[in-house]
C-alpha cells in the first residue's frame, strides 16, 4: 500500500467531532424535543442546575452545557459535577470500574507557518483551532468524592424569586406591557410583554422575560447578531435557536423552568439547518453563551461570583469553545 493510501485511510478514520455532535442533537430534535430544554423538575433537583467542573468548581460553557444536559446522569443524582478521570485521580478520587463517561469538546490551538505571509524576513505563524474531545464523569460515578452540598440562597442569591426582575431592570431594556404576544422589536428596540395576569405563574413570566431579553442582546449596539430575518427565514430561525438556548442557560442559572412553548416549525427548521451545516450548533451555542453571559452580568451578585473566572483552562471549562466559528 502506498504512503498516500495509508495517509488517506488514516484521515478517513479520524472522528468527525462536529458531525457526531450535530447528529446527536438532530436525533433528539427529530423526536420533537429541544435537548437544551431542562427535562427535570427544578424543585426536586439539588443545587445549581448548570454543570460544573468537580475539580475547579467552574461552570462548563457553550456546546458542553448542551451535551452534559443530555447526559443520562444530568442532575438525576442531584450532583451537577463532572470531571475527567485524570482530574479525579489528582484529587485522590476514583472513577468506578465499568462506568461510561460523557464526551465533551474543547479547542486546541495548532501553530503553523503561514506560506502566504510577505517575505519580509520575519516568521509568520497562524493559529488553527482544532476540535478535540475529552471524557468526563459525573460525581455519582466517582468514589471518594465529597458529598455534593448545594449552595444556600445566601451563597447563590441570583436564584432568589426576584432575580429575573433584577436582571431586566438593570439591563435598561425598554419594556412595554399589553397585547397577547411576547416579542422583541429590533426596529424600536423594545420588549413587548402581555400583562402579568396572562401568565400561568411568576416563573413563567420570568422565563419569557429572559427569552425576549436574549433577543434584545442581539442589537447592533450590544452583541450585534443578525436580527433582520422575517418569520420563516433562515436568519430568523437561527436567531430563534440562539435565543432559545441562551434563555435556557439563563433560566438554569436562576433555577427557572425552561420548557417555554415554542412554535413547532422551529424544531423542523433547526433540524434542516443543522443537517446542512455540521458546525452550526457550535456557532449557535457559542452565540447563546455570549447572550446568556450578557444577561447574567446584570445581576450584581452573579457578576461578582464570576469575577475570578479569568484564565480557566479549556479542559476544565472549555472557555475557548464559546468562541467557536
Amino acid at each position: 500500500m502506498s504512503r498516500f493510501e495509508k495517509n488517506g485511510s488514516r484521515a478517513s478514520a479520524r472522528r468527525d467531532h462536529y458531525r457526531e455532535v450535530t447528529d446527536r442533537i438532530v436525533a433528539v430534535l427529530e423526536q420533537g424535543v429541544a435537548p437544551w430544554r431542562r427535562p427535570w423538575n427544578p424543585d426536586k433537583a439539588a443545587g445549581p442546575l448548570s454543570p460544573i467542573n468537580a475539580k475547579t468548581g467552574r461552570r462548563y460553557r457553550g456546546i458542553n452545557v448542551l451535551l452534559l444536559g443530555m447526559s443520562q446522569f444530568s442532575f438525576a443524582s442531584g450532583d451537577p459535577r463532572f470531571c475527567s478521570y485524570k482530574q479525579a485521580k489528582e484529587r485522590g478520587w476514583q472513577v468506578r470500574g465499568g462506568e461510561k463517561g460523557t464526551t465533551i469538546y474543547f479547542y486546541k490551538s495548532l501553530q503553523v507557518g503561514d506560506r502566504d505571509a510577505p517575505a519580509d524576513g520575519e516568521e509568520h505563524v497562524r493559529n488553527i483551532p482544532l476540535l478535540r474531545a475529552s471524557t468526563v464523569f459525573n460525581g455519582s460515578q466517582i468514589d471518594g468524592i465529597p458529598e455534593f452540598v448545594a449552595p444556600t440562597i445566601e451563597e447563590a442569591p441570583w436564584r432568589r424569586f426576584d432575580a429575573a426582575d433584577i436582571i431586566l431592570r438593570n439591563s435598561g431594556a425598554v419594556v412595554r406591557i399589553g397585547g397577547d404576544r411576547a416579542f422583541y422589536s429590533p426596529s424600536t428596540d423594545h420588549i413587548q410583554l402581555p400583562p402579568e395576569r396572562a401568565f400561568t405563574s411568576p416563573e413563567a413570566l420570568a422565563s419569557v422575560q429572559n427569552h425576549e431579553l436574549a433577543h434584545w442582546t442581539g442589537a447592533a449596539s450590544r452583541l450585534n447578531r443578525d436580527l433582520s430575518g422575517r418569520f420563516g427565514s433562515a436568519s430568523y430561525s437561527r436567531e430563534e435557536l440562539v435565543a432559545d438556548i441562551a434563555s435556557c442557560l439563563v433560566n438554569s442559572e436562576l433555577g427557572l423552568p425552561t420548557d417555554i412553548e415554542n412554535h413547532a416549525s422551529y424544531l423542523s427548521s433547526w433540524v434542516d439547518r443543522l443537517k446542512s451545516d455540521k458546525r452550526e450548533i457550535f456557532r449557535a451555542a457559542a452565540a447563546a453563551q455570549k447572550a446568556a453571559d450578557f444577561c447574567l452580568a446584570f445581576h450584581p451578585d452573579f457578576a461578582e461570583s464570576q469575577s475570578d473566572s479569568d484564565g480557566q483552562d479549556a479542559a476544565a471549562s472549555d472557555a475557548p469553545l464559546v468562541e467557536a466559528a
